[in-house]
Formats: structure tokens, sequence, C-alpha cells
């Protein structure tokens, strides 16, 4: 019987050369003839040459490995991922302080502070009447990694196990509105995972970058889906962080949404303080912020986000537009059912930043931005209008290594 194929969608597929702790052949012609991968124009032959035997403690991650999905997948935004805390540090010099320079506006690793502020009552501004009646949901979620574990890319099947019952039993602990019921993604009935389809909240893999990394590795062992009895409060278990924790309902109520998260993430910071015994349960540090398996989450972890229904406005600048409008004011837009989805009459407004910033201020930025999108739709007649732009794609916005990104196509919620 021949032995099966990997699947490059679920696998880790490491590249040849990188699996010898090799300089990849062939990438000095990729950047020669360049390349938007932020991670492969970062990396030097004489750097990964300088570091290459260098393993960390935790994850026994490398250089090789950090950079195996750009190397795999040339046309990735980011491409390079980490397995660990450690990580950052011994790989930043020669990779990761470049690429979260890159990404996150210039933030230098070696000098800035990051300071976490989930205080709802900072978040000063709000959606004015007219953008409020735009708003379809609004949703806001954040990445988290539990410290006494590797990060996903550079754990086991053992270590994902060990995360699931963990949280568990943290899940067992939440009261009120948190409350909810776990479901693993080995053991949920069909009707339960139906249900979860149905309700836009299950997230199922499938995607070649995420692959490269390890983020799928020995799917779907250790992953599940927690969801609060209203529906308005959920948790993602090893997607690829730890745990993605996420608030969100109907209609354009920001500052309730993000309460209800503040809470959320304190119940389940408190919960694995009881379960471990230890003072840090999630993994961050002062530069860093909160650490994440892709450094496009750094910081915060947070992506704060409302659909919003801008018929005209789409119409009127086309989408790619738009986000360049949103990017400007610290935010982005994206497709309303996920990546390389059709944009007919709305759009998903969120803050691009995450490093450097309170949470409270990003939010205020999303708001600040959905604001003014709502006053430019009002302000367009419908024989301004036109159909001089046909319904664009988000695929015409850069791709981004980020994990809602990603698994948007498969999982949106409200």
């Amino acid at each position: 019987m021949s032995e099966q194929q990997p699947d490059p969608y679920f696998d880790l597929i490491v590249d040849e050369d990188l699996a010898k702790n090799e300089w990849p052949r062939g990438l000095d012609e990729v950047k020669a003839k360049g390349t938007q991968c932020i991670a492969i124009n970062a990396i030097t032959k004489e750097n990964f040459e300088a570091f290459k035997d260098i393993k960390t403690e935790k994850a026994g991650w490398t250089i090789a490995r950090a950079i195996n999905t750009g190397v795999i997948n040339p046309t990735s935004f980011l491409g390079c991922h980490a397995g660990d805390l450690e990580s950052y540090e011994v790989f930043g010099k020669p990779l990761f302080n470049e690429v979260i320079a890159k990404y996150h506006g210039g933030y230098d690793v070696t000098t800035g502070t990051h300071v976490t502020d989930m205080d709802s009552s900072k978040i000063t501004v709000v959606l004015n009447e007219e953008a409020k009646k735009k708003i379809i949901s609004t949703r806001i979620r954040v990445a988290r990694n539990i410290a006494t574990f590797p990060l996903n890319p550079g754990g086991t099947k053992e270590t994902r196990l060990e995360i699931a019952d963990l949280m568990e039993k943290v899940f067992a602990g939440l009261e009120g509105d948190l409350a909810g019921t776990f479901y693993r993604h080995t053991t949920m009935t069909p009707e339960q995972q139906q249900q979860l389809i149905d309700d836009h909240f299950l997230f199922r893999g499938k995607d070649k970058m995420q692959a490269a990394s390890g983020y799928h590795e020995h799917w779907p062992h250790g992953r599940g889906i927690f969801v609060a009895h209203n529906k308005e409060f959920l948790l993602w278990i090893n997607e690829g962080d730890h745990i993605r924790i996420i608030s969100m309902e109907k209609g354009g109520d920001v500052k309730r949404v993000f309460d209800r998260l503040s809470r959320g993430i304190a119940a389940i910071e408190e919960g694995l303080k009881k379960e471990l015994g230890v003072e840090e349960v999630f993994m961050r540090n002062s530069t860093h912020g909160c650490i994440t398996c892709c450094p496009t989450n750094l910081g915060t972890g947070m992506r704060g986000s409302v659909h919003i229904l801008v018929p005209k406005l789409i119409k009127s600048m086309g989408f790619k537009a738009i986000d360049d409008f949103a990017r400007e004011r610290g935010c982005q837009a994206r497709g309303s059912t996920g990546e390389h989805s059709e944009v007919i009459d709305r759009i998903d407004i969120s803050n691009w930043r995450r490093l450097g910033f309170k949470e409270c201020d990003l939010v205020q930025d999303m708001i600040k931005c959905a604001n003014e999108l709502s006053k430019m739709e009002d302000e367009i007649t419908e024989d301004k209008a036109g159909e001089a732009n046909p319904a664009p794609k988000s695929e015409d916005v850069k791709e981004e290594d980020d994990v809602e990104t990603k698994t948007a196509r498969s999982c949106i919620l409200i």
C-alpha cells in the first residue's frame, strides 16, 4: 500500500532545504525578483547561517521553522511564525524585529512599551445615530496563549490535548452570561456540528499558509469551541493560538460588546490561575504585549469590528479605496462574508493596529472610522453612486497572515 501523501491544507510540510537546516535553494532568486513577503525580505543568508543552529528551550524552535511559511508560500504577506515566547527574543535580531517594525508601523521592540487597557469606561467616542442604523453586528476578539505551554506551531498533539482539558475545567467555573457549553471537534455530534455551522461559529482550519507554520498539525485533536448560552460569548481552542476570546452581538452597542469581552478575559484568567497555581497565566512581556504565533497579532491581540451597510459608497468608491481610507485612520476594511468574497452592500471595518496601543483607543479608532463612512454614505445620491465600480472583491486588498482573515472563508460570525 502506498504511503499517504501529506495534505498541504492541514499537515506540516517543511521545505526540503529547511528540513536539512540549509538556506533554501531558489530563495535568492525570489528575493532578487522582488516579493511582498515581509519575512523573506527581512531574512538574509548571512543571518540564517549565523542563527541556524540555535534552538529555543520550550519549543525547540529554529530560524528554519520560523520562515517556513514564507519559503513554502512566497506570495504570503507576512511569512513567519513563532514557536514560543523565546522565539521573539532569540530570533529578534535576524528576523522578527524587522518584521514587527514593518507590519506595526515602525514599532521598535527594543525601546517600545506595550500597555494593556480593557477599561470600557475609557471609550468616550460613540457611534452616531445614523451610523448605528447601518450597523448589522459588532464583534471584538482577542488572542491569548497560556504561558506554561509552547505556542501551537511549536507544540504537539499532547500539548493541544492538555490545553483543551485545562480549558474545559475553566469553562465549568464560568457564570452568568459567560456560562455555556464546550464542544470538542472530535466528539461533537453531527447535529451539534451542523448547528455550529448554521450559527457561523465553527472554525474548520484548512489553510495552506497556516498549515506551513504547524497551526493545523494533528487536526482535529485538541480543538474545540465554547459557546455561551446566549451565543454572545465564544472561545476557539487551538485554532491557531491557544485561545481566541470573542464577544459579539447584533447591532452597534460597541461598548457593551467590549465590556463583555473584558469581563470574559478576566474570568478566563482567574480560572487559569486557579487551575495552574501561577500568577502569570498568559504569555506576554512589556515590549511585545500579548504573545501570539503570528506577529500580526502581537500587542493587544485584538480585532474589534462592525459590519456596516454602505452600498452607495461601495459602488462609488470601490472596495480598495474604502480600505485605503480606513487604513489612513488606523483601521481596515474586509468583505462582509470573508476574504475573496463579493462585496455587495456591506463591509467589515476593524482596527488595523495592535501593538503599542491600548485596546480602548483602538476601539475608538474603529468607531470614528464607522462614523465617517456612515456620513459619506449619506452624502451620496443614488444617481452619483451609479454602477461605475462593479461589485468588488476583498481580495483586491493585500492579503495578511491574520488568523481571522484566513478563517473567515469558512467561519463568518453573525
